[in-house]
Parts: structure tokens; sequence; C-alpha cells
């Protein structure tokens, strides 16, 4: 398990995200990176990581389910991924 100060960082830089998100594409689309480079720094995207939701684990993370390699794994070995089977040839 992640620790909770890295969960927390991470939904605080989503919310700044969020927040600037408008006023970043604003920016960009007037071509005014000096205003851009003003802006907080965790208001970019590039600050998030993709977080296992179960876990916290930051690496190995499959974003179209939002779970770390090996949690996928486990879920997929006790049937609880719909369509999901051990590859066999």
């Amino acid at each position: 398990m992640a620790c909770k100060s890295t969960l927390e960082r991470m939904k605080r830089v989503k919310a700044t995200v969020d927040k600037y998100a408008e006023l970043r594409r604003q920016l960009k689309e007037a071509g005014d990176y000096a205003a851009l480079a003003r802006l907080p720094r965790d208001a970019s995207p590039t600050r998030l990581r993709t977080l296992c939701a179960l876990t916290g684990r930051s690496r190995g993370v499959y974003s179209k389910f939002k779970l770390s390699r090996i949690k996928l794994r486990e879920l997929a070995l006790e049937g609880k991924v719909p369509g999901m089977r051990k590859a066999s040839w």
C-alpha cells in the first residue's frame, strides 16, 4: 500500500489540474507562454501519476482498469475481471 501522503498529494494535484485546465487551454491558444509559466507547477497535467485504485502502486498500472499488474492478475485468477482468463497456447 502506498503511503497516505502520496495518495493525498495526487488528490491535491488532480484538483489543481482541474481548476486551471480551462485557463491553461486559453493561454496555450493565445500563445502566452509567460503567463503559463506563472501558473502553479501542479497545474500541469504532467504532474499527475496514475496510481492503482486498490493499492496506490504507481508502477505497472493498466490505465484501462486503473489497477496495477499485480492486483489485475490476482483478480483475473479469481475470475473477478469479466472476459479475462489465463493465457494458454
